[in-house]
């Protein structure tokens, strides 16, 4: 996992504070055809709807349902809750909590402070994902500061797409494109199921965990930053492995993951309420 605390100061020895951001990839060139008639083409992406947790990043999201009078919903990984690690196996699922949240805007600015009522979901089986809910809804938080929630997208994301990983905790994106999908990433304790790898330009460090990762077409979020493998080890806390149908082992140094987010959607109801028995609704139960 890519931890909080040891290997973000790791980063600041080596980057320094004011480690410049990554920008985006650009899109088509401005003068072809194709960009021309794109100018509907992708969103700039910022900061804006991304917070920052005490140890990691995160982003505060919506399905393509949600209403405005919804309690607001923050995205993360498991394994970033304040309640440690969940176990293999373990699922955290309405669990009360008051975690505070500083959200940013555009430009990275803490603008303010959001706080949870409860874990509405977390694990780190299948996935790594916490979801929080808030206690102001979306609709307040726009009307308080003018800032929207990202939505999650309902499709699995697409081999080639450009995306940007912007971490709330750092106030730095990264960008890149998805490499390809493993069948089962394993890292320690921990095995998840269809994980996005990341090409080699995206190389989060320490603090990225939760960080949304973004579509840089679309806008909308398809997966969460939360590994990569930092040692050339097989199979071992911060160094996952990728193993095939076939149970073949692949050890990739330097390479870095997510997981999608997608699966989410069906999850959510009315009101932001998960319910794990809706239709289509995969993620693992209590």
């Amino acid at each position: 996992m890519k931890k909080p605390l040891v290997g973000a100061l790791f980063a600041v020895l080596l980057l320094g504070a004011g480690a410049a951001p990554a920008t985006a990839a650009t899109g088509h060139d401005a003068s072809s055809p194709a960009a021309v008639k794109e100018k509907v083409r992708p969103k700039a992406v910022n900061f804006a709807g991304t917070v920052a947790l005490s140890n990691c990043s995160g982003s505060v999201v919506r399905t393509p349902n949600s209403q405005p009078g919804d309690p607001a919903l923050v995205l993360s990984n498991g394994h970033c809750m304040e309640t440690g690690f969940p176990g293999p196996g373990e699922v955290v699922f309405g669990q009360p909590s008051t975690r505070s949240f500083t959200l940013l805007n555009a430009s990275g600015s803490g603008v303010g402070t959001l706080r949870a009522s409860k874990i509405a979901y977390g694990t780190m089986t299948d996935t790594d994902i916490s979801v929080y809910q808030l206690t102001r809804t979306y609709a307040q938080i726009e009307s308080t500061y003018g800032i929207k929630a990202l939505e999650l997208n309902t499709a699995h994301p697409v081999q080639g797409t450009a995306i940007t990983v912007v971490s709330g905790y750092w106030k730095r994106t990264y960008a890149c494109n998805v490499d390809g999908f493993v069948y089962r990433l394993k890292e320690g304790e921990w095995t998840w199921k269809d994980s996005v790898r990341y090409t080699s330009a995206c190389q989060t460090i320490g603090g990225t965990s939760g960080s949304p990762v973004i579509d840089n077409a679309t806008g909308k979020v398809v997966a969460v930053n939360n590994t990569g493998n930092e040692d050339g080890q097989e199979c071992t806390d911060n160094n996952p492995c990728e193993v095939d149908e076939n149970g073949n082992v692949t050890v990739r140094e330097g390479i870095n993951y997510a997981q999608e987010t997608y699966g989410i959607v069906p999850c959510i109801g009315a009101g932001s309420q998960f319910d794990l028995d809706r239709a289509g609704c995969a993620l693992p139960k209590p």
